[in-house]
């Protein structure tokens, strides 16, 4: 008898089995069980145990996946998470009490509360940059009562499948599954009625991704990326603030991070010596080969190093380098390269980089620079300014239009959980992150409480001027309205 193969005896996730999935975690929806307290907390306790007792697997699959330093998995991924499962654990009782809500003459004697009550099934489709991070929504909606579908990238491979064993060993697979693969898979999940769809990725797809959500009115929520500016002032400490520029950009999976800096502005009196100050601290940080370092990930696969390479390949573009620019294909390797003055229609200035490649752009005056991010066309994920002078920072918190800005700093924003993370226009759109994440999975209810005392035979017919006058003077708040109206129906 001839031995079946393998990928033969592989089960096959089609709109068929992702409508099963969806129908089992509805089923375990409607009967309550996500909703309680005890059960949002047995989850998150479950996740930080699961963090806590597999980091170092956690680790060796994000170095399988990415060559990801095990300082950067540790502090980026499992250390966020872990914090943003304690302050829920810490707040969630809080979150979930009604909230009171103020009421009005109108409608007296009466109470009002908004409640936060979760959305039903909902899924969340990750990138394969940050895998382990794609638990932060994923807190948030366990937070919320919900169930979930957690869809990691294909791109990680080795982190896509020890998510999924964590989260089925873990986790209760009633509730809350993985589902693994690519295209075809995720597709198959896009196809289904959802409660809710959050979506981190690139445009391209948030579009599919959009499109399938509108056929059933589902809402989404969409973190993107783009061109993320940061904008240096000669008023500066120059070191310090290279060295965060650095963290941002190399320090965060060597570029490969959505609010990772693209490209930078400066004054042309400047520019060499911000050149001078990132060639110093590049060689004390990554050592004189930078291909050599274990500090700094490789590129995601072949497509990307092609796509990246294609960048600086450019012939208006190659000349342009001025520090880096090592490759090396077979180890996907592309050292931290800075480009001085690359014209601004080349590829490079164009797309998105998502790569360690970092042009510098001159201008006269630092001025200039709002101006030419308003011109670069949509508004990204992130932005970044270097100053010390307060008109500058006002200027820029009032003009740039971002996700999120940062002064004197990049990417540390992320580390806030006070702070929403989030896009707008090409961005992205809707907001995570600590309560942000409970939010964004909870639908506000509004609940009014009435009791059968101080009926207005005002608002029943038949209907009067009188009636009129004396409801519109109750809407609008006004006493003294209510006090003419009343004398008015008085002397009537």
């Amino acid at each position: 008898m001839l031995m079946e193969n393998k990928a033969e005896n592989k089960a096959v996730f089609d709109a068929e089995s992702a409508n099963e999935v969806v129908k089992e975690l509805r089923d375990s929806f409607v009967t309550g069980k996500t909703k309680s307290y005890r059960w949002r907390v047995t989850q998150l306790k479950a996740m930080l145990k699961m963090l806590d007792e597999n980091e170092p697997q956690i680790v060796a699959a994000l170095r399988d996946d990415l060559s990801k330093p095990e300082f950067e998995s540790s502090l980026y991924e499992i250390q966020i998470v872990n914090n943003l499962c304690r302050l829920a654990l810490k707040e969630m009782n809080h979150w979930m009490m009604p909230e009171k809500a103020k009421t009005s003459l109108t409608t007296f004697p009466s109470s009002a509360e908004i409640v936060s009550e979760p959305l039903g099934v909902v899924l969340v489709i990750s990138a394969w940059n940050y895998p382990f991070l794609s638990l932060d929504p994923v807190v948030g909606a366990i937070s919320a009562g919900n169930a979930i579908v957690l869809k990691p990238s294909e791109m990680a491979p080795a982190s896509s499948s020890l998510l999924a064993k964590l989260v089925a060993d873990y986790l209760d697979s009633s509730c809350i599954k993985v589902v693994e693969g690519a295209v075809p898979e995720t597709s198959a999940l896009l196809e289904q009625k959802w409660d809710k769809i959050l979506y981190t990725g690139n445009g391209r797809v948030a579009r599919i991704v959009m499109a399938a959500a509108a056929k059933h009115l589902t809402p989404v929520v969409l973190e993107l990326g783009g061109k993320s500016p940061v904008i240096v002032v000669s008023d500066i400490n120059l070191k310090v603030a290279t060295r965060r520029i650095i963290a941002g950009k190399w320090g965060c999976n060597n570029g490969q991070a959505c609010v990772s800096p693209d490209y930078i502005i400066t004054t042309k009196d400047y520019a060499t010596k911000l050149v001078d100050s990132f060639k110093c601290e590049l060689e004390r940080f990554y050592g004189k080969d930078p291909l050599e370092s274990k500090d700094l990930s490789r590129i995601v696969n072949s497509d990307h190093f092609d796509r990246l390479s294609k960048l600086i390949d450019e012939e208006k573009v190659s000349s342009k380098i001025v520090h880096g620019g090592q490759r090396n294909e077979k180890n996907l390797q592309i050292a931290p390269t800075i480009l001085l003055d690359v014209p601004v229609n080349s590829l490079i200035m164009k797309e998105e980089i998502f790569g360690p490649l970092l042009p510098i752009i001159t201008v006269d005056k630092v001025e200039q620079s709002f101006d030419l991010i308003h011109s670069s066309g949509g508004k990204p994920l992130a932005a970044y300014l270097f100053t010390n002078n307060k008109k500058l920072k006002r200027k820029f918190v009032e003009t740039v239009s971002a996700g999120g800005l940062v002064v004197n700093d990049t990417a540390v924003h992320l580390a806030i959980h006070s702070l929403p993370f989030g896009g707008v226009g090409e961005s992205g759109m809707g907001s995570y992150h600590g309560k942000f994440s409970f939010d964004a999975f909870s639908h506000k209810k509004a609940v009014l409480y009435r009791g059968f005392a101080g009926d207005a035979f005002l608002r029943y017919p038949p209907y009067t001027p009188g009636k009129l006058t004396l409801l519109q003077a109750l809407l609008s708040g006004s006493i003294v309205g209510i006090i003419r109206a009343l004398l008015g129906w008085f002397w009537a």
